[in-house]
């Protein structure tokens, strides 16, 4: 991009920073923040496209008097953590409802595949999950208890091996995006052809609610945060792809930590879902107001606070 471009492109932003910091009365020092980290990716660009331009001299001015100014003003909050998921987070998170969509769309429609695979194809599903989990699952249906493969470990076992399996899982889902989406596009293929072919086989045995009203129970948080990985992965790789006015290397470091941020918001929702897959799925006796009382629980929590919220969040900045 030529200087005058890139010039004309940000001045305005750089004229309300500078009359921001020209201002007396005091700033919320998060804004501040905020506009800071703005002008410091627009001061790298400019000394790596136009080093020692007069754009370069003004720019540094302008990110040195703010960073006086921040850090006489800026008081951390002894509410860090607290302060991450209320505000920050979902005000980052508004910027990437995009490929939150990406991610769930890609999944939804290989989770389509995998039924309609396991539905015209006899062994897709033994191809896929195994012959051991097919089989025991068999077993178990014969038994009348289709359900038991989540009662076969200790509570307190369960919970932490799946915890720490779909962390797993989720970290795989956001470095893959490194690889320019495409890797965290085959985590979400890959996930949702086996909960596809998964839900098919106990159709096909006429067990699907059964299936269901269990599976979800622990599966609407799990399978939610698994998708917010994928779109962790597609930030990553957005940064790689698409650097806008900045340099490849400062845009793919903003989209790396803007995907772990991403990541770290998950981690208490991955607890709650190994929670309840350790606790709460296995009591199948359970009834079915209570069970969907959950799972619609459950996906209210994650449709909140992932896509209203951020919204509602931003509105209010916005207008603030």
């Amino acid at each position: 991009m030529r200087e005058a471009a890139f010039v004309k492109q940000n001045k305005d932003k750089w004229t309300t920073f500078e009359s921001v910091l020209a201002k007396k009365t005091e700033i919320d020092p998060n804004k501040l923040s905020d506009l800071y980290i703005e002008i410091t990716d627009h001061l790298s660009y400019a000394k790596t496209f136009y080093p020692g331009s007069n754009t370069s001299f003004f720019l540094n001015a302008l990110a040195s008097e703010a960073h006086q100014k921040i850090y006489k003003t800026k008081k951390e909050s002894k509410n860090r953590i607290i302060s991450f998921w209320k505000t920050e987070f979902p005000t980052l998170f508004y910027f990437h409802q995009r490929e939150l969509l990406i991610s769930f769309l890609v999944f939804a429609f290989f989770t389509m595949v995998g039924a309609f695979s396991a539905a015209n194809e006899g062994d897709f599903v033994r191809s896929f999950l195994g012959d051991g989990y097919v089989n025991m699952t068999l077993e178990n249906i014969e038994k009348n208890d289709p359900m038991a493969v989540y009662k076969q470990q200790g509570e307190f076992h369960m919970f932490l091996g799946i915890t720490i399996n779909n962390i797993k899982v989720a970290i795989m889902a956001f470095i893959y995006g490194i690889l320019v989406g495409v890797g965290s596009l085959f985590i979400m293929m890959q996930n949702g052809i086996m909960l596809g072919s998964f839900q098919y086989m106990f159709y096909e045995k006429g067990l699907l609610w059964e299936s269901a009203r269990t599976i979800w129970i622990h599966g609407t948080i799990e399978i939610s945060v698994i998708i917010i990985a994928g779109c962790a992965g597609l930030v990553l790789a957005k940064g790689i792809l698409f650097p806008d006015t900045y340099s490849r290397l400062e845009s793919f470091k903003k989209g790396t930590i803007n995907g772990l941020k991403i990541m770290l918001a998950t981690v208490p929702f991955f607890i709650i879902a190994g929670f309840l897959e350790g606790y709460v799925t296995r009591h199948t006796e359970m009834p079915d107001w209570l069970a969907i009382l959950i799972i619609a629980s459950s996906l209210a929590l994650i449709v909140f606070y992932f896509v209203i919220y951020p919204y509602k969040l931003h509105k209010q900045n916005k207008y603030a």
